[in-house]
């Protein structure tokens, strides 16, 4: 389904949400103050907020909306669950994967099979490449893009994976490695607007013998 981009709060307890029932599932699904509590975690969680539970309480109302958080029943204190992958149609390693992008910001591949350990134990790297590549070529029939992949940045070894659930990001605001297939050198730009130049001089005045042409020939240009 398509869903409109999260508040950086929602997707913060969708996260946890997502998290705490293969971490801590004993005590999930959580009341309002661990879920809060997930959230102001100083641990695993990039960036570092500070939410009261009043403001949680309204994300939560925000994610029920949109039937990505249900209401638990059979339990005197009011406590949440997760419906992501049946309302995202995903399978456990894509939400695994979301979740921990949410939680912990752009990762790579390797630092992503590391942090999702407990989530979900992928087999290698390429597994989780393979999720993220189906992550990032969703169809638009089905919501979307999900993750996109940044420019590898100067000095990285690999490039990382961030998610869209809180909205699309700016890659060209990025720095960029000077050798990553997506970095343009000074120089040959400028060079392309001297090869533009030349171009634009040689059009002008290949115009100007076509009319001296006309002209002497009598012809009319349409």
């Amino acid at each position: 389904m398509q869903l409109r981009a999260l508040s950086l709060l929602e997707g913060r307890a969708l996260g946890v949400l997502i998290e705490k029932a293969h971490t801590v599932p004993d005590s999930y699904p959580l009341s309002l103050n661990s879920l809060t509590l997930g959230c102001n975690q100083k641990t695993a969680r990039d960036p570092v907020i500070s939410a009261l539970e009043g403001e949680v309480q309204e994300a939560v109302d925000a994610l029920k909306s949109l039937h990505l958080v249900l209401e638990a029943s059979g339990s005197r204190v009011t406590r949440y669950e997760h419906n992501a992958g049946r309302v995202l149609a995903l399978p456990s390693q894509s939400v695994a994967l979301l979740a921990t992008l949410v939680l912990r910001g752009p990762q790579t591949v390797s630092e992503l099979r590391t942090a999702c350990e407990r989530l979900h134990r992928f087999a290698d790297l390429s597994s989780v490449e393979g999720f993220l590549d189906e992550l990032a070529a969703r169809p638009a029939e089905k919501g979307g893009a999900l993750v996109v992949k940044l420019p590898r940045a100067p000095g990285a070894r690999e490039s990382r994976w961030a998610h869209l659930l809180c909205g699309a990001v700016d890659v060209s605001a990025l720095p960029v490695a000077t050798d990553s297939a997506d970095f343009v050198p000074a120089s040959e730009i400028a060079a392309l607007k001297a090869q533009h130049g030349a171009m634009r001089a040689e059009l002008d005045e290949l115009r100007g013998l076509v009319e001296r042409l006309c002209a002497e020939l009598g012809v009319t240009r349409t």
